[in-house]
């Protein structure tokens, strides 16, 4: 014992206790791996949300409102000359930028009426000007609204009427666009397009007068925001039916979204590249944003290149990409190529990505960090799956528990009048939600002999709510009130209460990780998009030898989401026009929309409510084998329906037909 004691470098300096303390952390470490895995991850995710809850409030407590586009102006200050924006290789600094939307509101500032919180519709695709355009007309106070370039004829005089625009703005690329709406566009609306000369007399150019115009910016009052529920933006949805419709973006909804990049854990030396359409909040709000949130780089792309994109990230060492599931399954569907992992990607955020494709992924191009979130463009909910969890789209936890329930205990107590506590902007990044259990044959929420919705046990597939509330509004949709109303629940566990219907089913497991199952409703998602059956079968039945048309989504392997397919009735002593539904289908949809599948049935089989009944014809789908109907597909290389037999329709499951 003598001679231990003589080699230990700290002779009986070690109480007594001192092991059993080691031994009790190490304990204590080891029931937290086993029963509290994500404890740690859990505990850093709170922290960070706390963090910028507590940043958002602390500019309200000094009688502030920080918007995303004053962080844009302040870093236009702080470094101007650090690259903001890289498109086609030409590099666009904060200063740049902030310079050139100067000149767009100095235009509209001079060469309009335009006022505060007026409408200005935007119809662009991804290009430098989309983002001059946008923070120009923000800078004037304007609410804009992105117009989907896919979306043609009727539709878009729809969504351009829907949101009651003075000013509609149109891209270059999408004069022929415009030439197809303009008899029938409202006269009361001013057009401008992005060319420096025009050739109607109705239509004004804007680059001309923007080389002219002063870059000093217009007064700050124009833009200042009083309260961050105030609108800002119109986005456009399809939602669960019908023809597009304008959901409200408020300066809360972007702060939430930009803050998404670095909840993730981006910072301002990333490069984020972007290829999704700017209309679409993932790419304008969480891309854009977060890349003024973090004070970084974003690559543009105008439009998205499975076979470019490696090269793309290579180019412009990009370290953060944004995808839809669609987009990664383009990517692995690639020609394998050497040194596929020799590149600076460390993260990936976006949604919708397949198991297969996820893990599929990681294994072809390298240790890139998938951070898949769920949220929808007008909901009040959103889940980040900060853990990494392949397949789930978030998770709840005891601090997330924790905060809810005394949060709710705080609503209540004011509700009351015991009380008067203030509830902070903190509160905005926690989002009450609930499974409820779902009929699929009458397509409602099931409620129990009280009147009462139901909660589904963990495993079990459930609609998702999320309670509305002064911290938590819907904001909703632009001039429909019919339509915002049909998103909302109420009576749903309490008299009183009001819900968010996102019309998705979820699944929660025993370690309170969330599962996306499938929409509900009359809205399949392909290619990236929402489609809506009605608008799809509003265009079908416009042919003269169709008398119902009954659109659904029928499931594709190996293919993101649910393929087009319709369930046709023919008019009497009509027969079936092939190449006139062609014609019809890809002239008035976007090309996502139009229907790969036509099925020509005798009768529409309805339910007792008199709707048509789709739960069978989802199930049997589209193999000729064991349905009798007649069948076609939509062949685009032949750009023709034609005959779907059992030979195509092989090839379509083996994959070798592109659809």
């Amino acid at each position: 014992m003598r001679a231990w004691d003589d080699l230990s470098p700290f002779p009986m300096l070690l109480p007594s206790w001192v092991p059993g303390v080691v031994a009790g952390i190490a304990s204590l470490h080891l029931i937290q791996k086993l029963l509290f895995p994500y404890f740690w991850a859990d505990l850093r995710y709170l922290l960070k949300v706390l963090l910028y809850g507590l940043r958002v409030e602390s500019y309200r407590q000094r009688g502030k409102i920080v918007t995303v586009l004053d962080k844009f102006v302040k870093l236009a200050e702080k470094q101007p000359h650090k690259a903001f924006l890289i498109c086609d290789g030409k590099v666009l600094s904060y200063q740049d930028v902030d310079r050139r939307s100067n000149r767009v509101a100095q235009v509209f500032l001079h060469h309009s009426t335009l006022k505060k919180g007026d409408t200005v519709a935007l119809l662009m695709g991804n290009e430098p000007d989309f983002i001059h355009v946008w923070f120009g007309l923000a800078k004037l106070g304007c609410v804009v609204a992105f117009l989907n370039f896919n979306v043609r004829s009727r539709s878009l005089l729809h969504c351009v009427s829907s949101c009651e625009p003075k000013i509609l703005i149109v891209g270059a690329d999408l004069l022929g666009t415009l030439e197809e709406i303009l008899p029938n566009l409202q006269k009361d609306i001013s057009v401008w397009v992005m060319t420096k000369d025009s050739t109607s007399p109705s239509v004004h150019s804007l680059l001309d007068k923007m080389e002219d115009a002063s870059e000093d910016p217009v007064p700050v009052s124009r833009r200042s925001a009083s309260n961050l529920k105030s609108s800002v933006l119109y986005i456009f949805t399809s939602g669960t039916t019908g023809l597009p419709k304008a959901a409200v973006i408020s300066h809360m909804q972007i702060l939430k979204a930009a803050a998404g990049l670095w909840a993730f854990g981006a910072t301002s030396e990333d490069i984020i590249y972007i290829t999704l359409p700017l209309y679409h909040s993932a790419a304008s709000l969480l891309g854009i944003g977060g890349c003024i949130e973090l004070g970084a780089t974003c690559v543009l792309r105008k439009k998205f290149s499975a076979s470019q994109f490696w090269s793309d990230c290579k180019k412009y060492n990009v370290t953060v990409i944004q995808y839809i599931g669609e987009l990664c399954r383009y990517l692995c569907s690639q020609p394998v190529k050497d040194g596929e992992k020799n590149h600076k990607v460390r993260l990936a955020v976006g949604n919708g990505v397949r198991n297969d494709v996820w893990r599929e992924f990681l294994d072809r191009f390298g240790a890139v960090k998938i951070c898949e979130f769920y949220g929808a463009t007008e909901g009040n909910i959103c889940f980040m799956n900060h853990t990494g969890k392949i397949g789930s789209v978030g998770r709840t936890n005891f601090f997330y528990k924790s905060l809810r329930r005394i949060k709710v205990v705080t609503e209540n107590q004011i509700q009351r009048g015991d009380t008067q506590p203030h509830l902070s902007y903190v509160d905005m990044f926690f989002f009450p939600f609930d499974l409820i259990k779902y009929d699929f044959q009458k397509d409602e929420p099931i409620r129990n002999k009280h009147g009462w919705c139901e909660k589904v046990k963990k495993g079990e597939a459930g609609l998702l709510i999320s309670q509305v509330s002064a911290k938590n509004p819907f904001f909703g949709y632009a001039g429909n009130k019919r339509h915002t109303e049909k998103k909302l629940l109420s009576e749903v566990f309490k008299k009183g209460d009001l819900y968010f219907n996102t019309g998705d089913l979820m699944v929660q497991d025993h370690e309170n990780f969330l599962y996306f199952w499938d929409r509900i409703g009359d809205t399949f998602r392909w290619k990236g998009e929402n489609v809506a059956t009605t608008e799809v079968s509003d265009v079908i039945v416009m042919l003269d030898f169709i008398q119902e048309a009954n659109v659904y989504g029928v499931s594709v392997p190996d293919h993101e989401g649910k393929a087009g397919m319709v369930s046709l009735i023919l008019k009497q002593n009509r027969a079936m026009d092939l190449e006139q539904m062609y014609k019809q289908v890809v002239t008035y949809l976007p090309g996502y929309a139009c229907p790969l599948f036509l099925r020509v049935q005798e009768t529409m089989e309805m339910t007792g409510t008199f709707k048509q009944q789709k739960f069978r014809l989802v199930e049997e789908g589209f193999n000729p084998s064991t349905i009798t109907d007649p069948l076609y597909f939509l062949d685009n290389s032949k750009q023709a329906y034609i005959l779907l037999t059992e030979e195509v329709y092989e090839r379509i499951l083996f994959g070798q037909i592109k659809l």
